[in-house]
């Protein structure tokens, strides 16, 4: 009795320290917008003594914003959607090849490598590739990103389509169907659930990536992300955590409407495709 009352009082003990370490960023996130600079300068910590809106106001009246807040929104849309459409088709390709074909195994494993090599070891040819092609720009950034989300991508959507029996595509076969129409009628509405938890971990990256944006587009102040425009309220000596933080707050909309737009397609079945005409 002792040993499970024991177990029970750690179990809770985490599952609260868990929720803290949870919600208190998060309400550091939202009180901090609505204080003034010097409530922030006495106390992170405290709520504010009224509802101060200049922060958000300067931040609305800034053009810089909204050049970053479409920045923003043309490197994520652009990407996912260019992903959308090529990563399952590399993926399907590789997956039901790679058995027969030892140039797929051999391409498998060479994206599977470039998961595990850190983004500090691409940063300084990735800077001079994209200089010398005079593609330090939003649409620069957006091929990188695709090129960076590539590795991973694959390996997740191979590892689902392997858990596909292929059954279905032979019976697609058996009526008629080509290849292409067998991935697009069959396996195509199966990869539903792997689509969107790959959209949702891509979209936090792009909408939150800081060194990427940083060190291509970091040139001129039109082409800033969010993150570039928020990093920029840090000076040598200071940092402007008021205009920061409701910088944050403001950006958070959008991945959040995101988020829950995608994560509803995650949870269903296998078969929910299979049933389609």
């Amino acid at each position: 009795m002792k040993m499970e009352k024991g177990s029970a009082f750690l179990i809770h003990f985490f599952l609260i320290f868990g929720v803290l370490l949870i919600v208190f960023p998060l309400y550091i996130t939202i009180i901090t917008p609505f204080k003034t600079p010097q409530e922030n300068s006495i106390s992170f910590f405290t709520l504010p003594h009224s509802l101060y809106l200049d922060n958000i106001k300067q931040i609305v009246k800034s053009d810089t914003y909204y050049y970053s807040l479409l920045n923003s929104l043309y490197v994520t849309a652009l990407t996912l959607g260019i992903c959308y459409f090529i990563m399952p088709m590399l993926s399907y390709a590789v997956s039901r090849s790679m058995k027969q074909q030892k140039a797929y195994q051999y391409l498998y494993y060479f994206l599977l490598a470039g998961i595990f090599i850190p983004f500090q070891v691409k940063m300084m040819p990735l800077v001079i590739l994209m200089s010398r092609l005079h593609f330090m720009s939003t649409t620069g950034l957006v091929c990188c990103a695709i090129a960076s989300s590539t590795c991973e991508s694959v390996f997740l959507y191979v590892g689902f389509l392997n858990s596909i029996p292929k059954d279905m595509e032979d019976a697609a076969s058996i009526d008629g169907a080509s290849t292409f129409q067998s991935f697009r009628l069959v396996v195509f509405p199966l990869m539903q659930p792997i689509i969107s938890t790959v959209m949702i971990k891509d979209g936090l990256w792009l909408w939150n990536d800081f060194m990427m944006p940083l060190i291509i587009l970091n040139r001129n102040a039109k082409s800033w992300t969010l993150t570039l425009f928020q990093y920029n309220f840090k000076t040598e000596y200071t940092t402007d955590y008021s205009l920061s933080f409701a910088t944050f707050l403001m950006s958070m909309l959008p991945i959040m409407i995101f988020y829950m737009f995608m994560q509803k397609h995650i949870i269903g079945g296998l078969t929910n495709g299979a049933i389609k005409e």
